[in-house]
């Protein structure tokens, strides 16, 4: 019997979350999904039963205080337990440092940063009961921050940081904590940021994908898939050694670690 049980995935509803939910259903008796719209939602939940798991889809906005505590009660209620956690939920305004808003700021950290923080801290005594798993999901901006993206650089620095803090309390009780790292995915948003590029340089929209790669040295762009399967590992038994990591997979845009 798989001892995987009950896995909680957010920002479920499209993209890299998505993918990881439709992975994990692998591996996972349950997935609870979380986000915010509800019939995408349901959507995945289809795609995760179709793979073999069991899901709860929790419709809920991470941004307010008493969401997490709420996701994890309903989860704990259904499911018995949990045995890994992975934050995916979170979209940072990609406004320029000098002119992004207080309130773009308090939008961008109220859910990925904040909101993740307080649903492992809903989830921890259930995840040390289990000795569960923590995935937070931070972007290799973080490692090469601009000014055009100064707010998602310094969110996701800021994530890396609160990982690696929550992985040293994790030694002491029991709990892996890890940080995926992601680069350029071909997401919903991705794509809307190259609309813009391509916009900016005038330039049809396939000419300014291969632009983009070109001037920031990449190979490629990834998939969403691309994301889930180290996620899948990172939550495995064979990765229980591995802890207080940040595991950059962003086909080389990150020059240095």
């Amino acid at each position: 019997m798989n001892p995987l049980r009950v896995c909680i995935v957010t920002g479920a509803s499209r993209g890299i979350g998505r993918a990881c939910a439709i992975r994990l259903a692998r591996d996972f008796s349950d997935v609870v999904i979380v986000a915010r719209n509800g019939d995408a939602l349901a959507a995945t939940a289809e795609s995760v039963d179709a793979a073999g798991a069991q899901a709860l889809a929790v419709a809920i906005d991470l941004k307010d205080l008493a969401a997490p505590r709420a996701a994890v009660d309903r989860t704990l209620s259904k499911c018995g337990g949990i045995d890994a956690l992975v934050n995916v939920a979170g979209a940072v305004p990609q406004s320029d440092l000098l002119t992004m808003t207080d309130d773009e700021w308090n939008e961008g950290l109220a859910l990925k940063l904040h909101g993740a923080r307080r649903l492992a801290l809903a989830a921890w005594d259930a995840l040390k009961s289990s000795g569960g798993s923590i995935v937070f999901t931070s972007g290799a901006t973080a490692y090469a921050p601009t000014a055009a993206l100064g707010a998602v650089a310094t969110i996701n620095a800021a994530i890396i940081a609160l990982s690696k803090a929550f992985s040293e309390r994790g030694l002491v009780d029991g709990i892996q904590v890890n940080t995926i790292v992601p680069g350029p995915v071909m997401t919903d948003r991705r794509r809307t940021m190259l609309q813009k590029y391509a916009a900016r340089k005038q330039l049809p929209f396939d000419t300014a994908v291969e632009s983009f790669a070109r001037e920031t040295g990449i190979s490629g762009f990834g998939l969403p898939e691309d994301i889930a399967t180290p996620v899948a590992f990172a939550v495995s038994p064979e990765a229980q050694w591995m802890t207080g990591t940040a595991l950059r997979i962003d086909g080389g845009e990150a020059k240095s670690a």
